[in-house]
């Protein structure tokens, strides 16, 4: 089944949602989504018939019976809203604002476009190109990373990007721009590429506490105790606070800076001997 950012109506996913459970389930009807909701069985039907929408009073139910919170569960009230008001102008500024809230387009790396991690600072000129208003400067890229890099390796960083297609000219060479605004990359075949990148990008935020003014960074850590649920739940709000950073980025009209965000999460000690 989508993610709800691929709706836009909300009745769709809970369609999508019956018919996943009835393709698994032979015996789950419309009677059972109407419980799950605290509706009935022809309540049910209507809603994902597009002919009637959910009260007010089944909306807590619907989200969590679609597992929606945060982001994904303000993207559905304002679905909701849509759905319910009758000017179409109205209902199209529901909309603009709700699709704001959807995930923001990435590419995911493939094994031949590894090499992209391979220096830490290719990444970084790739961010710095779109500071400079796509002018490719050497000198000034080289000299504008921290730490400075060499001439040298600004321009292979360059080339590395022209060859991944992750940079494409425009105005007839003397200019680029970037050709995917966000790159992710993911899969236990990469892990090594990931880890490698991770401990030299680390070594920098160590490096930044001495080297640069504070009022141009800001660290912080926080140690506490927590049980496996809220292990788990923290990884999923560290995964959707990344998703929000990624749609603020993406509003800034004219960056004047490449920063780093480095998000660590890992155990300081265990309890070994757990009460009976």
């Amino acid at each position: 089944m989508a993610e709800i950012f691929d709706y836009d109506d909300y009745r769709d996913m809970i369609k999508d949602y019956y018919l996943e459970h009835k393709k698994h389930n032979s015996l789950y009807s419309f009677s059972t989504l109407g419980k799950t909701l605290g509706l009935d069985s022809s309540h049910a039907y209507y809603i994902v018939q597009k002919k009637r929408n959910l009260p007010v009073h089944a909306v807590p139910a619907a989200k969590k019976m679609l597992g929606l919170d945060g982001r994904g569960a303000a993207y559905f009230d304002l679905l909701i809203v849509a759905s319910r008001t009758k000017s179409e102008k109205t209902k199209a500024e529901i909309l603009q604002k709700a699709f704001q809230l959807r995930d923001v387009k990435r590419h995911l790396l493939k094994d031949n476009e590894l090499k992209y991690l391979s220096a830490w600072w290719t990444i970084v000129v790739r961010a710095l190109i779109e500071v400079k208003h796509g002018n490719v400067d050497i000198p000034e890229i080289a000299s504008s990373v921290i730490p400075p890099i060499t001439e040298e390796q600004a321009q292979e960083s360059i080339e590395i990007l022209k060859s991944l297609g992750f940079i494409q000219p425009i105005n007839n060479n003397s200019k680029v721009r970037l050709a995917d605004p966000h790159i992710t990359v993911q899969g236990a075949e990469k892990a090594e590429a990931i880890r490698s990148f991770h401990s030299k990008v680390m070594q920098f935020g160590i490096r930044s506490l001495n080297e640069i003014p504070p009022e141009n960074r800001d660290i912080s850590t926080i140690t506490m105790a927590v049980d496996s649920k809220g292990f788990e739940d923290l990884k999923k709000m560290l995964k959707e606070f990344r998703k929000e950073i990624q749609i603020r980025v993406d509003k800034c009209i004219v960056p004047d800076r490449v920063m780093q965000l480095n998000l660590a999460l890992f155990p300081v000690a265990l309890n070994k001997k757990k009460e009976k």
